[in-house]
């Protein structure tokens, strides 16, 4: 049983719900299951490992369109984006495809959706977070250098992807990575959540050249 204490290390460790269980499998052992016995061959950890997956999406699914909800100012801050015709916006998730879609389906809507300027799952790269390739590609599709884009990310693990692929990071962090060392990461601005990020807090400051959020991100923890 992942408790909550285990996943917060699976989350600053690795990124994609299929890569999180090979880890974990990987690094206490391969069980036994109803579909047969030990798997030995990576085609059968495979085979499992998709199986599992399946199974928690149909549960993740049925979580999410009952009880989620965006966390403080994503849609404010996605629609402000939306309403610029000179920012691009889009997702970029670690998640498989069957969950994701759900997630931005019942949080985001349809009509935002379609008005992104793109929208990437884990599997539309080869390589998941923190490998940076999504934002690289990301990056290509709306025709921008990295050194232009900003990522919002959670956990280490985005993070590592955002700077991997030269991007500026705002971490908005969750109960599950709050005592992550963001700035010894290279984070640039780091906050609870987007409730008092503005474009201009954003942009403007990426402009002037000054610290992304100047004013409201939090100060890099003080070493003991």
């Amino acid at each position: 049983v992942w408790d909550v204490a285990y996943y917060d290390i699976l989350q600053n460790t690795v990124g994609g719900g299929k890569p999180k269980m090979k880890w974990h499998f990987g690094n206490s052992g391969w069980p036994s299951s109803t579909v047969g016995g030990v798997p030995t061959t990576e085609e059968e950890q495979n085979s499992l490992v998709d199986q599992l997956q399946d199974q928690k999406t149909v549960i993740y699914k049925q979580i999410v369109s009952s009880a989620a909800e965006a966390r403080p100012g994503v849609l404010r801050l996605i629609d402000e984006a939306l309403g610029r015709s000179d920012i691009a916006t889009g997702i970029c998730s670690a998640a498989t495809r069957g969950g994701f879609d759900q997630v931005v389906d019942s949080l985001v809507g349809q009509e935002r959706l379609g008005r992104l300027d793109v929208v990437m799952a884990g599997d539309d790269v080869p390589r998941k977070k923190p490998d940076p390739i999504i934002y690289q590609l990301a990056a290509q599709k709306v025709n921008l250098p990295v050194d232009r884009c900003v990522v919002v990310e959670d956990s280490l693990v985005g993070l590592r992807a955002a700077k991997g692929a030269g991007m500026k990071c705002i971490i908005t962090y969750t109960e599950s990575t709050k005592d992550a060392d963001f700035y010894g990461e290279g984070a640039d601005a780091v906050v609870a959540d987007l409730s008092a990020v503005t474009l201009e807090g954003i942009f403007g400051s990426l402009e002037a050249g000054r610290p992304l959020l100047s004013g409201i991100a939090e100060a890099p923890a003080r070493s003991p």
